[in-house]
Protein backbone atom coordinates (compact mmCIF):
# COMPACT_ATOMS: atom_id res chain seq x y z
CA UNK A 1 0.00 0.00 0.00
CA UNK A 2 1.49 3.31 -0.97
CA UNK A 3 -0.68 6.13 0.41
CA UNK A 4 -3.31 6.62 3.08
CA UNK A 5 -5.97 9.25 2.45
CA UNK A 6 -7.99 10.49 5.41
CA UNK A 7 -11.33 12.22 4.93
CA UNK A 8 -12.78 13.98 7.98
CA UNK A 9 -15.60 16.06 6.45
CA UNK A 10 -19.13 14.90 5.79
CA UNK A 11 -19.64 14.19 2.09
CA UNK A 12 -23.08 15.73 2.49
CA UNK A 13 -21.57 19.14 3.36
CA UNK A 14 -18.11 19.34 1.75
CA UNK A 15 -16.35 18.07 -1.37
CA UNK A 16 -13.32 16.55 0.39
CA UNK A 17 -14.44 12.99 -0.38
CA UNK A 18 -15.01 13.78 -4.06
CA UNK A 19 -11.55 15.36 -4.32
CA UNK A 20 -9.99 12.37 -2.61
CA UNK A 21 -11.73 9.85 -4.86
CA UNK A 22 -10.79 11.80 -7.98
CA UNK A 23 -7.09 12.14 -7.12
CA UNK A 24 -6.15 9.08 -5.04
CA UNK A 25 -4.03 6.60 -6.94
CA UNK A 26 -5.39 3.09 -7.39
CA UNK A 27 -4.27 0.86 -4.56
CA UNK A 28 -4.29 3.64 -1.99
CA UNK A 29 -6.21 3.27 1.25
CA UNK A 30 -8.99 5.65 2.24
CA UNK A 31 -9.86 6.13 5.90
CA UNK A 32 -13.09 7.88 6.84
CA UNK A 33 -12.77 9.67 10.18
CA UNK A 34 -14.73 12.24 12.22
CA UNK A 35 -17.70 13.43 10.10
CA UNK A 36 -16.21 11.61 7.11
CA UNK A 37 -17.73 8.40 8.52
CA UNK A 38 -21.11 9.52 7.14
CA UNK A 39 -19.79 8.32 3.76
CA UNK A 40 -19.60 4.78 5.18
CA UNK A 41 -23.32 4.55 5.88
CA UNK A 42 -25.71 2.53 3.71
CA UNK A 43 -28.45 4.40 1.91
CA UNK A 44 -26.81 7.81 1.55
CA UNK A 45 -26.37 9.82 -1.62
CA UNK A 46 -22.67 8.83 -1.72
CA UNK A 47 -23.05 5.08 -1.29
CA UNK A 48 -22.64 4.44 -5.03
CA UNK A 49 -19.43 6.47 -5.18
CA UNK A 50 -18.01 4.61 -2.19
CA UNK A 51 -18.91 1.22 -3.68
CA UNK A 52 -17.27 2.24 -6.95
CA UNK A 53 -14.16 3.46 -5.11
CA UNK A 54 -13.88 0.12 -3.34
CA UNK A 55 -12.93 -1.40 -6.69
CA UNK A 56 -9.68 0.57 -6.70
CA UNK A 57 -9.09 1.35 -3.01
CA UNK A 58 -9.31 -0.32 0.36
CA UNK A 59 -11.81 1.73 2.38
CA UNK A 60 -11.78 1.94 6.17
CA UNK A 61 -13.92 3.76 8.71
CA UNK A 62 -12.98 4.64 12.28
CA UNK A 63 -15.39 2.70 14.50
CA UNK A 64 -15.23 5.05 17.51
CA UNK A 65 -16.24 7.97 15.26
CA UNK A 66 -19.26 6.01 13.99
CA UNK A 67 -20.30 5.25 17.54
CA UNK A 68 -19.79 8.88 18.60
CA UNK A 69 -22.35 9.83 15.94
CA UNK A 70 -24.88 7.26 17.15
CA UNK A 71 -24.39 4.79 14.31
CA UNK A 72 -24.16 1.05 14.69
CA UNK A 73 -21.78 -1.19 12.77
CA UNK A 74 -24.64 -2.81 10.85
CA UNK A 75 -25.30 0.48 9.02
CA UNK A 76 -21.85 0.38 7.39
CA UNK A 77 -21.58 -0.42 3.68
CA UNK A 78 -20.50 -4.02 3.13
CA UNK A 79 -16.80 -4.19 2.32
CA UNK A 80 -15.73 -1.20 4.41
CA UNK A 81 -13.37 -2.29 7.15
CA UNK A 82 -14.03 -0.84 10.59
CA UNK A 83 -10.92 -0.10 12.61
CA UNK A 84 -10.12 1.30 16.04
CA UNK A 85 -7.43 3.80 17.01
CA UNK A 86 -4.74 1.12 17.06
CA UNK A 87 -5.76 0.14 13.54
CA UNK A 88 -5.48 3.80 12.51
CA UNK A 89 -1.91 3.85 13.78
CA UNK A 90 -1.15 0.59 11.98
CA UNK A 91 -2.42 2.08 8.69
CA UNK A 92 -0.29 5.19 9.12
CA UNK A 93 2.91 3.27 9.75
CA UNK A 94 2.26 0.79 6.93
CA UNK A 95 1.96 3.47 4.22
CA UNK A 96 4.49 5.70 2.53
CA UNK A 97 2.59 8.92 3.19
CA UNK A 98 -0.66 10.26 4.56
CA UNK A 99 -2.80 12.80 2.72
CA UNK A 100 -5.49 14.54 4.78
CA UNK A 101 -8.48 15.86 2.81
CA UNK A 102 -9.99 18.77 4.69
Amino acid sequence: MSDLHTVNKSPLDKNALDSCLRLAAAGSAILLIEDGVYAAVKGTAVEGRIREAMGAHKVYALGPDLKARGMKDDRVIDGITLIDYAGFVDLVVSTDKVQAWL
